[in-house]
C-alpha cells in the first residue's frame, strides 16, 4: 500500500475514533437538566437541555446538545436535512478517496486534509444514521456571545478544508514557478 493511503487511512482512522470517542463521553459525562432525560429524544424535543460545564470561565464550556442540522447547525430546520446531509456526507468522503487516488506522494497537506475531512465526515454521519442527530458539545463563547456548539469531527472537517486551500494555494505557486522558469528557458534558448 502507497505511503499516501497509510497516512489516509490512519488519520481518518484517529480522527473517526476521537470524535465518537468524546461524543459517547459528552453523551454519559455531561450534565443535563432536569435529571433522567432520554438522550438525545428529550433534548431534541426540548423536554430537556444541556447544561454547561465551565473549563475556562468566560470562554469555554461543555455543554451537551444534538444537532438535526450541519457543522455550526447550518440547515437545522430542513426537511429532510437528515437524508440529505446523510448523501452529503457519503459523497464527501467518496470525494475525498477520489482526490487521494489524483495526490502525489509529496502533497502532504492535501493528505492531512483529505484523511481529516473523510474522518470528520464519517464521524458525523455515524450520529446521523444512529441517532439522527449529530451530538456537539463544544461551546466557545465570550461572556455572554455564544458560537454554535460543536465537536471534534466539525474540527477535523474545518481544518481539512483549510489544509486543502493551503495545498491549491502551494500547488499554483509551483505551477506559476514552473511557468516562469519555462518560460526563462525559452528566452535564453531564442538569444
Amino acid at each position: 500500500m502507497q505511503r499516501r493511503y497509510k497516512l489516509f487511512l490512519i488519520l481518518a482512522i484517529v480522527t473517526l475514533l476521537a470524535d465518537q470517542g468524546t461524543k459517547v463521553w459528552a453523551r454519559h459525562a455531561l450534565p443535563v437538566h432536569p435529571d433522567g432525560c432520554a438522550i438525545p429524544a428529550d433534548i431534541v424535543a426540548h423536554k430537556c437541555i444541556g447544561t454547561a460545564k465551565t473549563v475556562i470561565d468566560g470562554f469555554w464550556d461543555w455543554r451537551l446538545s444534538f444537532n438535526p442540522g450541519s457543522a455550526f447547525g447550518l440547515f437545522n430546520s430542513a426537511a429532510g436535512a437528515r437524508i440529505f446531509l446523510s448523501l452529503i456526507g457519503v459523497l464527501a468522503v467518496g470525494g475525498m478517496v477520489w482526490m487521494l487516488r489524483k495526490a502525489r506522494e509529496d502533497q502532504r497537506a492535501l493528505i492531512w486534509a483529505l484523511g481529516l475531512v473523510a474522518g470528520g465526515a464519517i464521524g458525523n454521519l455515524v450520529d446521523r444514521v444512529y441517532f439522527g442527530v449529530v451530538t456537539d458539545f463544544v461551546l466557545w463563547h465570550y461572556h455572554a456571545k455564544e458560537w454554535p456548539v460543536f465537536n471534534v469531527a466539525d474540527v477535523a472537517l474545518v481544518v481539512g478544508v483549510g489544509l486543502m486551500f493551503l495545498d491549491i494555494f502551494r500547488e499554483s505557486r509551483l505551477e506559476r514557478a514552473g511557468k516562469g522558469a519555462g518560460a526563462a528557458a525559452t528566452g535564453d534558448r531564442a538569444s
